[in-house]
Formats: structure tokens, sequence, C-alpha cells
């Protein structure tokens, strides 16, 4: 019987495309023994925004998050989402603060890392690849799928070929917009079982309405395995459902390894934290709406839940869709890039400025700035000149790996701390995210003081 490897992404992928990353420790605390027992070939639990999310709204430590689940998640692996030399942030970050991120999140129980670089440029990813294999992890390897005028299939393909070069034991297409069509997905697939001896593992959305015939052709052209989410947590801007692609696959002659009745009591205990977000207004019901326009502006999940929100917050709901369509022409002008985080939420900013203000790139973010100075790596096409003239004036491109040029960063972020961090962990954290690291150690400090006066309280 052919296998089917299955990662169940409620904790994180699913999460963040629907609910914006809002799910605290508490919320799937008590399922983590149930999920342990489902038979996973991994659990995505970790990485992507979870990290930023847990400093920055829920007043978590994302390293104690990591260590709760890996204590409870005794014979399943852990998998989390590396963005390469941007570890979990939105810059390029010192080669030093990388490999101690990397060796850090195994050494808390981290298995599985599957790492990307925004761009494809494959060199910001061998620091990171290299950091895992040598502290014991498995290095997936990942192609950030899209669509444009200069992305094909022999690109692609060798790019798996050099993703096997670099040392990686497994393949991930990571079409996170979720356009990639079933005969595309089965081309892709069958180009690279042809080219590399990698494990391949296929990651789509249900955004477009395509995930669950595109996850089929994958599994008829060999793919290894497949991203999917409980039921509940499913469809929309989040993976297929966990639940029926396990049932199609099995009539199919699929063995997928997983316990069919304890993967319905892992949906039955996320139906009421689903209803809890829907009834707060988290859980937008517009992430479950087929989009089939997502495939001219390519919006992955997490971006359009996250758009949603910010156009909210700032009474502009209306204008989504000027957004959407100004989306496209701003990825256009900056040489095509995949969206996919950071590109992503840069492209997202920018194209609401520029709609917001009624004029394009009147005001133009720092961050798309330093994309257009090769601080991200090499745009995949050409970047519109006009803009470049605009941004840079004469100054020149960045032409080299830009954490070449950047100085080692840990030691000075652990004295600029000094007895604030309370290990190095804190400090990974600090390097990664601030301001959002200094607000959570200060919660951190009153919480504890608070405890230990009513101790006091309590003995006297």
């Amino acid at each position: 019987m052919k296998q089917m490897h299955i990662t169940e992404t409620v904790l994180r992928d699913a999460q963040q495309s629907l609910i914006a990353t809002r799910m605290p420790i508490e919320d799937f605390l008590g399922v983590l023994d149930e999920m342990d027992k489902c038979g996973y070939h991994s659990l995505e639990c970790w990485g992507g925004a979870t990290f930023d999310s847990c400093l920055r709204y829920l007043e978590e430590d994302p390293w104690e998050r990591l260590r709760t689940i890996r204590a409870h998640l005794k014979h399943t692996k852990l998998q989390m989402l590396l963005r390469g030399q941007n570890i979990l942030g939105y810059h390029h970050y010192s080669d030093d603060t990388v490999r101690r991120f990397v060796t850090a999140s195994i050494e808390n129980g981290m298995d599985i890392i599957r790492i990307f670089d925004a761009l494809n440029d494959l060199r910001n990813i061998k620091t990171a690849v290299d950091a895992c294999l040598t502290a014991g992890g498995h290095a997936q390897g990942t192609i950030c799928y899209t669509l444009s005028p200069i992305h094909n299939l022999d690109m692609y393909v060798q790019l798996g070929k050099e993703i096997e070069a670099m040392g990686c034991q497994s393949l991930c297409i990571k079409d996170m917009a979720g356009i990639m069509s079933p005969q595309e997905c089965f081309d892709l697939v069958s180009g690279l079982k042809q080219a590399v001896r990698l494990p391949i593992y296929v990651h789509t959305h249900a955004t477009t309405g395509l995930g669950y015939m595109t996850y089929l052709k994958a599994a008829e052209a060999g793919a290894d395995g497949i991203d999917c989410a409980t039921s509940c947590m499913s469809g929309g801007t989040s993976q297929p459902a966990t639940e029926a692609m396990v049932y199609a696959l099995s009539q199919m002659g699929f063995d997928c390894g997983v316990n069919n009745d304890e993967l319905k009591l892992v949906n039955d205990y996320f139906v009421p934290i689903q209803k809890k977000f829907a009834e707060n207004g988290t859980f937008d019901p517009y992430v479950l709406q087929t989009k089939s326009d997502a495939l001219v502006y390519q919006i992955p999940g997490g971006m359009l839940s996250n758009l949603v929100a910010q156009l909210k917050a700032q009474h502009a709901i209306d204008k989504l869709d000027e957004v959407l369509a100004e989306t496209p022409r701003v990825r256009a002008d900056l040489g095509y890039p995949p969206l996919v985080t950071p590109m992503s939420q840069m492209v997202g900013v920018q194209a609401t400025v520029n709609v917001l203000l009624g004029k394009r790139y009147q005001n133009i973010g720092k961050e798309i700035k330093a994309y257009i100075h090769g601080e991200y790596g090499k745009a995949p096409g050409e970047i519109n000149p006009e803009l470049i003239q605009k941004v840079l004036g004469d100054q020149p491109m960045v032409s080299t790996r830009y954490a070449e040029t950047l100085e080692p960063e840990f030691e000075k972020a652990k004295a600029e701390l000094g007895d604030r961090a309370e290990s190095d962990l804190d400090v990974l954290s600090y390097i990664a995210f601030p301001q959002q690291a200094a607000h959570y150690f200060e919660v951190r400090d009153l919480k504890k003081a608070l405890i230990a006066e009513y101790t006091i309280k309590e003995v006297k």
C-alpha cells in the first residue's frame, strides 16, 4: 500500500490563516495528549507568525510554548516554519543569530524545520540548513510556488536540485496562496521526482477552491506528504480538511497512518474554540469564502486575514477590493517576488498605503526600500527602474548575500538586556522582536511580583 504522510497544521498555519495567530496555549493544551495518538507524520505547531504573536498579543513565552507542546507530544514529530535568514522576523539577521536560533529550536523540542526564503534566493537558507543539520534536526528545504511571467517548471526543478545538493533531507513545495492548479502540481511533483531523490511534501491552501484537487494530483504524482487542518479549522484560507483528505486518499489505496477515531476527538475539541473566535469577531467568515480572484492577486491565507483585520482597525474595510487589485501591481513593480512572509506583508502594506493615500508610492515603507536596496536578497525579476531611482537615487544595490555585511548580534543584545534577560532564549526573542520582547519581559516581571506578593500574604 502506498504511504501518504499527514502534517496537521491547526496549531500553526491553520490558525494563522483563519484567526491571525491569536490562539493562546490554554486553548489547545487540553488536546495535546490526544493529538499525540492521531498518528500524524508531524504536527506543525511553531514558527511562522506564532513567535511574534506570543510576544505581541498573547503575553506568552514562545520558547515555553514549544517546550510544553514537546512535553505532551512524545510520539509525534514537531514541525516549524523558518524564514531562512529572516528566522521568524521581518528582516535579515546575522549568521550568529540564525545559528543560535535554529540550534535553540531543536534543543527545546523541534524535530523538522521547514526552511524557505521569500525570494527563493537559496543563499539565504544555507546558514539555517547547516545549523539544523549540525544540531541533529531534519532540514526541509522549500520552494515558494508562485505564478508570474518569470516563474516556470524548469526554474522550480533547478531549485529542487540545489536544495538537494545543499544537504536537505526533504523538499517542500510551498503554495502559500492556494494558486497551484492540480495539473501544475502533478507536473511539478513529477518533474522533481525525476530530478531529485528527496521525499517531497506539498503545502497548499483552500483559498481558491483548488486545494483538495491539487492534493489528489500530488498523490498521483508520488508526493510523500501533504499539510492538512482538522476540519473545523480547515477550508478557505486554511488547508484542506485532514479527515476529508484521509477519507479520499484511503479509498485511493493510500495508507495515511492516522487513527480516524482520534482525528474526530481532536476536531470535536476544537469546535468550541473555533466558535469562540467566531463570536468575538476574530474568525471572520470572509476568510472561508472561495476566492478564485486569488488566482490573480495571489494573496496567501495569513496575509488575507491580516489585511482584513488591519483595514477593519482603520475603518477602511470598504477599500479591501481596491487593495486586492493594487497588490499584483505592486508585486510586478518589485520584480514578481512570491507573496510569502515577509514579502507578502511588505507588498500588502504598500498596496494598502497606495490605496488609502490615493497616490501610488507617495509614501514608501522602509522595508520596501530595504528590499529595493537588496537587503532581502536578489529579486526574481526586474524591479521598476523608476521605483529604483525614487528609492536609491545613485546608491548601488547590494549584490552579495546581505547577511555577510552584518556584524554578530547576540553578545551585543545580551549586554544591552542585562538582568532583564533570564536566559539566552530571552536574548534571541529580543533580537527577533525587540519591542515586543521587552514588553513581554515587563509583563512577566509584573506577574511574578504579583504572585510573590500573594504568596507572602498567604503565608502570613
